[in-house]
């Protein structure tokens, strides 16, 4: 009689009882793709359908109204080449991103740290704070920017309660509405707010005794303490800000009546791919410009995520 030894392989036919095991995975393979059959239906179709046409259309010339015809890289060596107003809506929209994240996590930050300390009606607090960052991005709060900072405004007509009367218009110059626009989405900071205040209650009390026994002032504790552990929730806030103001297009868009005035200072990237995909009908220019877009936010996530590995604190390391 043989013997089966280790090194042979089992031959034969499965178990009876392996049969009923795999037609239930089978049944619960079926059951689980049937719940995510709405998901996958519209992420192709809504998403990676939509992605991967507008790819095709970046090396076309499509007019909307005409048939796509391949031109190859044309799209992009024009708009890297000869399209001056590219390059100045990436500036305007790298200034707007370099001046309002800082502002936003600074001022969101601060607050938290303020209503961390123990403030009666914490609830209320949180609420009334988060309101801003519920309607700050909407077309009615864009609205009423243009008449808060135009040269009758309300800003105007404060600064003459001061004594300072002036019919200059903040938003109608140059040099200051870009400002205005940073000064919105600072004021969109009560989502990060919170999310600073749920990190705060996470910090060790114990830290901060042990520091105070040995003589640290408050801000050598908020220095020492609170910022290394709060570390890894600036470095999320930042990222979603950051990917945040390269999308940023409803508040130029409706304050600038959608020209991206005046002289182009609030012309965002998003605005001016608008602009020459649904006001020029170039489409395939404005999917070149797209995937340029992308191109540039996954670069800088990238350089973001690279900067976190040696300024971001986790508990857990040794």
């Amino acid at each position: 009689m043989s013997t089966l030894t280790p090194t042979q392989p089992r031959t034969g036919p499965p178990s009876q009882a392996a049969t009923p095991r795999r037609r239930s995975l089978g049944r619960n393979n079926l059951a689980g793709y049937l719940f995510l059959s709405p998901w996958l239906l519209g992420f192709v179709v809504i998403i990676a359908g939509p992605m991967v046409a507008s790819l095709w259309l970046s090396f076309t010339d499509y007019s909307i109204l005409g048939t796509p015809e391949w031109i190859g890289t044309k799209n992009y060596e024009l708009m890297f080449s000869q399209d001056d107003r590219f390059w100045h809506a990436l500036a305007v929209t790298l200034t707007y991103l370099v001046l309002s994240v800082p502002l936003v996590q600074v001022f969101a930050l601060f607050l938290a740290v303020m209503v961390n300390r123990g403030v009666r009606g914490l609830t209320i607090y949180r609420a009334v704070f988060y309101v801003p960052s519920l309607i700050g991005g909407s077309v009615a709060i864009a609205i009423l920017w243009r008449f808060l900072f135009e040269g009758n405004g309300l800003l105007n007509n404060a600064l003459g309660f001061l004594g300072i009367h002036t019919s200059f218009s903040w938003i109608g110059e140059p040099g200051t509405a870009l400002n205005t626009l940073i000064i919105l989405n600072v004021w969109q900071f009560g989502a990060a707010m919170i999310i600073y205040l749920a990190g705060l209650r996470q910090v060790p009390v114990e830290l901060h005794e042990a520091a105070t026994m040995d003589g640290a002032s408050p801000i050598r504790r908020f220095f020492s303490i609170t910022l290394p552990m709060l570390s890894p929730i600036i470095f999320f806030n930042v990222l979603m800000n950051m990917v945040g103001a390269f999308q940023a297009f409803n508040t130029a868009y409706i304050v600038s009546n959608g020209t991206g005035g005046p002289a182009d200072s609030t012309l965002f990237y998003t605005l001016y791919l608008y602009q020459r995909g649904f006001v020029d009908f170039d489409m395939g220019y404005a999917s070149a410009l797209g995937w340029v877009l992308l191109a540039i936010v996954a670069v800088a996530t990238g350089l973001l995520f690279m900067l976190g590995r040696r300024i971001v604190f986790y508990g857990d390391e040794r």
